[in-house]
């Protein structure tokens, strides 16, 4: 199927609990640990709960009640619409303590592995075409040459890997996130998977932003009114982002022992946006063994992960995965490392034309009024003390110094050379021996 940009095909709501694809047992106790746990009555606010449609989630009750574990109470609920009120039998409360000793997860029916591959197929992060428009109008807050956009846009349009390197303060940061920005449309996030009997949860608030939910409307006429699968919230592409506390562990399914419950790792919950790993060569892991948890996924878009009884199982990798470094490439990687990164990127710092394209900017933005005389100062006799070595964070360093040099002495915003000079200062650390 052919995915068009903020088109994504939905996830359809299942009509019967046969196509939901689990197992009834599975269904029947998650319904039983839900009740349990959250003292619903009403087949509307349950449908909510395990994000099922009405029809559904009344099949599925009318299953418990045939097997003695639920009971209607008799009592029509007037604040929802007249609907019949149901209770847990004793044997349905025995069933979910048994059920809640195996594993605490209860609510959002979850979406089996097999059938979120296939939603994965249709959001694919290699579906979206980047165009020229989008990059720069994300970009726009971001003075770049032309040069490196000419790299960027395939990159990110081909949604492989992409290695960023360069000297500090240049803004490859920023660039991630504008890269992110420049996604722009909206895919579907499983609240939980389900494989081989468990479940680990996937959808997450802090990665993933949520645009809306389908809810069933119990007033309705079809009373199926959900426009996707309820069990998938529709969200912005994921964005992920490390740094130098990044470990390998992150990276594999995290098992509580207490709950007996899982949760996605990271890249999981990246699936179909962007995996970011800044300041790459900062974690306690070395980035050649870092880099080399990422091959399998990088080559075949699949990735190897553990449940606690040592059975593995493969997911879908579909992540546009950006490595940053403040070190050469050549340093931390060996070649057969680099040869699997798609793309590598050279982020430098600006020339002295887009520096002082930035410093304009930014003094507009923080009302610093502009001195040429000051200007020529900081270009003729400070910066060919460190060879004209211009970086991205230097104007924002600048005059911010500047600023609160002007507010402790309490005179309005200026520029002189000699706050360039005190500004100047606080920027380098001088060379110097401290005698103990």
């Amino acid at each position: 199927m052919n995915v068009q940009v903020g088109n994504v095909l939905a996830p359809i709501p299942p009509r019967t609990m046969a196509e939901t694809g689990l197992s009834m047992v599975m269904m029947r106790d998650i319904l039983l640990k839900t009740m349990f746990r959250m003292n619903l009555e009403t087949v509307s606010d349950i449908a909510r709960v395990i994000a099922l449609p009405i029809p559904v989630t009344q099949e599925l009750i009318d299953m418990a009640r045939g097997q003695r574990l639920l009971e209607a109470t008799g009592t029509l609920h007037a604040n929802s619409g007249g609907e019949m009120g149901y209770q847990l039998a004793d044997a349905g409360k025995a069933r979910a303590l048994d059920a809640l000793a195996q594993s605490e997860y209860y609510g959002a029916m979850p979406v089996p592995l097999m059938v979120y591959r296939e939603q994965v197929k249709r959001q694919s992060i290699r579906n979206i075409q980047m165009t020229r428009h989008q990059l720069t109008s994300a970009m726009g807050h971001l003075i770049l040459p032309d040069s490196l956009l000419d790299h960027l846009g395939p990159a990110v349009g081909s949604g492989r890997s992409i290695l960023m390197y360069g000297p500090p303060g240049n803004g490859k940061s920023s660039i991630s996130n504008g890269i992110r920005d420049a996604l722009g449309d909206k895919i579907y996030i499983p609240r939980a998977i389900e494989y081989s009997g468990q479940v680990i949860t996937v959808y997450d608030p802090i990665v993933h932003s949520a645009a809306e939910a389908s809810v069933d409307d119990p007033h309705s006429l079809r009373r199926s009114s959900n426009r996707f699968d309820n069990r998938y919230v529709y969200c912005e592409r994921p964005t992920v982002i490390t740094g130098g506390e990044l470990t390998l562990d992150m990276l594999d399914l995290t098992y509580n022992p207490t709950a007996r419950t899982y949760t996605a790792s990271l890249q999981l919950k990246a699936t179909g946006g962007v995996f970011i790993i800044d300041d790459l060569g900062r974690q306690a892991e070395p980035p050649q063994k870092i880099v080399n948890r990422w091959i399998v996924p990088l080559e075949e878009s699949k990735d190897i992960l553990a449940l606690q009884s040592g059975e593995k199982f493969e997911v879908p990798f579909d992540t546009l995965v950006i490595f940053s470094t403040n070190f050469h490439p050549n340093e931390i990687f060996d070649k057969a490392a680099l040869r699997r990164i798609f793309f590598k990127i050279k982020i430098d710092g600006p020339n002295q034309e887009n520096f002082l394209k930035i410093f304009a900017m930014i003094a507009k933005k923080k009302k610093m009024p502009l001195d040429e005389k000051s200007l020529v100062h900081l270009l003729k006799v400070k910066y060919p003390t460190i060879n004209n070595e211009y970086a991205n964070y230097q104007p924002v360093f600048l005059i911010d110094q500047m600023i609160a040099m002007c507010n402790f002495e309490g005179i309005p915003y200026q520029m002189t050379p000699e706050l360039i000079d005190r500004a100047w200062a606080n920027m380098f650390v001088r060379e110097e021996k401290i005698i103990h």
